[in-house]
């Protein structure tokens, strides 16, 4: 009975949000930035099926969400911002509210008070970390393996990443230094609280890459986060890192003979931004969009498709089951117990302000 007065609560504040700026012209159209694949379809069926039948707008995808920043750098130069809303992680939401190129929210103003009255900016709570951040889940940057070509020791530990004796075979990991630093320096011996201050010195950069040389030539860089799953389906690689959520996919809607390593996942934040400079009538739409895509139960849908968890704290407990194959979704998010033993808090705001000298180093040293 709780279950269902919160449920009927929260939809009278979504239907209540999708007048919310109807006093406005607002455009027809909306072009929204994320990162594709099983998160992608995520948002679309949490989000914009509903918003679309509601409202009858068009919703473009695009797939850009790992360019956003130098994208959205460029539109501004050239005076033509084409994107309305952008899916990024929390460091590069940093930066662009830094640099001008992304709105400030007023969250309470904006945003959808939880079912019990409860404002936004209370609710949403230290995952706001930015005064243009609007965010949407917690996530995290892990290890995935292949079952059937790790032996009778299945990995337990980050650094089998380096190890290459017990497990051989090509590794796949991003092409940006963000969660391969911080595991090089971690598998190197240094403490996990030392490692951001650390990384802020080039010693400890040079030390990183170090470790990382170790590995070079047996690693596949992968560009999009739905590289990792395809690789190891393909047997390509025994091991690699993604985000949770595309792992989660391939081992329970795929079926792949795929594993998870929890140890040292990089925990994180992914949410919107609205680009600066949209017309009153863009603006609006979005506006709206939002008011009804950030409620409790929306939020709480999204985990339905993807195994991330819901940055609002309302939202945690109508975490219900997968929506097609009946599962518990809650043991499966980043943050339950059993898989946060020893988990790695991404420092933001470190990335926020080494992101464009590292990312220079970094395909330096690709290149090299």
């Amino acid at each position: 009975m709780k279950l269902t007065t919160t449920l009927l609560a929260t939809s009278a504040i979504t239907l209540a949000g999708t007048a919310a700026f109807a006093d406005a012209h607002m455009a027809d159209t909306m072009t929204i930035v994320s990162w594709g694949g099983a998160y992608s379809a995520s948002q679309q069926g949490a989000y914009h099926d509903p918003y679309a039948a509601n409202t009858g707008i068009t919703i473009v995808n695009d797939e850009s969400s790992g360019e956003a920043v130098a994208k959205l750098r460029a539109m501004s130069e050239a005076g033509n911002i084409t994107w309305d809303l952008v899916d990024v992680e929390a460091a590069d939401a940093i930066r662009l509210c830094d640099e001008g190129l992304a709105i400030e929210i007023d969250h309470d103003e904006m945003l959808a008070p939880a079912a019990d009255g409860t404002s936004a900016s209370e609710d949403f709570g230290d995952s706001i970390i930015s005064d243009c951040f609007i965010p949407q889940i917690v996530f995290s940057t892990t290890v995935g393996y292949r079952t059937d070509m790790v032996g009778e020791t299945p990995p337990t530990d980050i650094c089998a990443i380096f190890d290459t004796t017990t497990y051989p075979g090509k590794r796949a990991l991003a092409k940006k230094p963000l969660a391969n630093v911080e595991w090089a320096l971690l598998c190197d011996g240094v403490a996990k609280d030392d490692i951001y201050e650390v990384l802020a010195t080039p010693e400890g950069q040079d030390q990183a890459f170090a470790k990382l040389d170790t590995i070079k030539d047996d690693v596949i860089w992968w560009s999009a986060g739905a590289e990792t799953p395809q690789l190891l389906a393909d047997g390509e690689v025994v091991m690699g890192s993604t985000f949770n959520g595309r792992l989660f996919s391939a081992i329970a809607e795929q079926n792949q003979p795929i594993g998870m390593l929890w140890d040292a996942q990089m925990l994180d934040f992914d949410g919107w931004i609205v680009p600066a400079g949209l017309s009153d009538e863009r603006l609006a739409r979005v506006k709206d969009y939002l008011f009804f895509a950030t409620d409790t139960q929306r939020l709480a849908d999204q985990a339905k498709y993807i195994s991330y968890g819901p940055a609002r704290a309302s939202s945690a407990p109508l975490v219900g089951d997968h929506g097609t194959l009946g599962i518990p979704m809650a043991e499966h998010m980043p943050t339950d117990p059993a898989n946060s033993e020893n988990v790695f808090v991404t420092n933001y705001e470190f990335w926020a302000d080494y992101r464009d000298d590292l990312d220079a180093k970094f395909q330096a040293w690709l290149a090299n």
